[in-house]
């Protein structure tokens, strides 16, 4: 039998080990290439942009001609009050529906969850056409109700709630109801605060994809009155104006720089928070 030492082991594992930290170093550079290029445009004028010398001159031109070009400061309201009402809707709703699945004899239970889950498998897009004739007959279009309504009921929000409160031992709400507290009092002091990490995940994932959503906000909004980032962003697009690259990446950086933010600001509570959580 041959026996190998750590040193020897170690020595053979360096090779692999170096040419791992090589690919894995050209995927994420790759990745960031589009949002280097884009800063790059971004910072410089426009006759400097296609040299790509350390030494061209900086400028914050574009950004202050992308600012002016467009209601920006409009568009940052509308976003950030369309989010925190999906996401505050979101919260609340699957919050009770997933108590009521885990709690609750209802009939018919396990049909109700998988018509619940049978929503993560349909694309939203696919929706869009009876999506915009519901909202017209409520009288919602081009209003920030009309935009949230159609993702106030997030399937992923429960499904991770349920599974979470099933984890949560009965004996701590027998305990509460023999103290007289009430349903909404023991949902409130026991299954939220056991589930904080989840709802940590749910709302930086929720906040992030609604921040971006573009298509429905498009089809849905007519005017500036509650025109979100996203759908502004087509005005530096225009045919009749022709692309303009350092517009288009300057406000591209303002659209996406809350969430580049909120990312470092909260890095180690986002990793955590979707470990604990139990998402992959």
């Amino acid at each position: 039998m041959v026996s190998v030492t750590l040193p020897e082991f170690r020595q053979r594992q360096r090779p692999a080990a170096i040419l791992l930290n090589l690919l894995v170093g050209c995927g994420v550079f790759f990745w960031i290439l589009p949002l280097l290029i884009a800063v790059w445009v971004a910072f410089h004028p426009v006759s400097q942009q296609a040299r790509f010398s350390l030494f061209s001159p900086l400028t914050l031109s574009n950004f202050i001609t992308a600012w002016h070009s467009a209601p920006f400061a409009h568009y940052f309201i509308n976003t950030a009050l369309q989010v925190m009402l999906i996401v505050t809707v979101q919260v609340v709703l699957a919050t009770l529906a997933a108590y009521a699945l885990v709690r609750f004899r209802l009939k018919g239970q396990g049909v109700i969850f998988a018509l619940i889950l049978l929503q993560l498998m349909i694309s939203p897009d696919v929706l869009i056409l009876n999506n915009y004739k519901t909202i017209g007959a409520l009288g919602l279009r081009d209003t920030l109700a009309g935009i949230a309504m159609p993702y106030f009921a997030s399937a992923f929000a429960i499904f991770l709630l349920r599974q979470t409160f099933k984890g949560v031992p009965r004996v701590l709400e027998e305990a509460a109801i023999i103290e007289g507290a009430s349903r909404i009092r023991i949902l409130w002091r026991i299954y939220v605060p056991l589930a904080l990490p989840v709802y940590t995940a749910f709302v930086l994932v929720s906040v992030s994809f609604h921040w971006n959503d573009f298509l429905w906000p498009l089809v849905i909004t007519d005017s500036v009155t509650v025109r979100p980032l996203t759908v502004g962003l087509q005005l530096f697009s225009a045919p009749e104006q022709g692309v303009q690259w350092a517009l288009i990446s300057a406000a591209t950086l303002m659209t996406s720089s809350p969430l580049i933010m909120l990312f470092l600001v909260l890095q180690r509570q986002f990793v955590q928070s979707f470990m604990r959580s139990g998402i992959r």
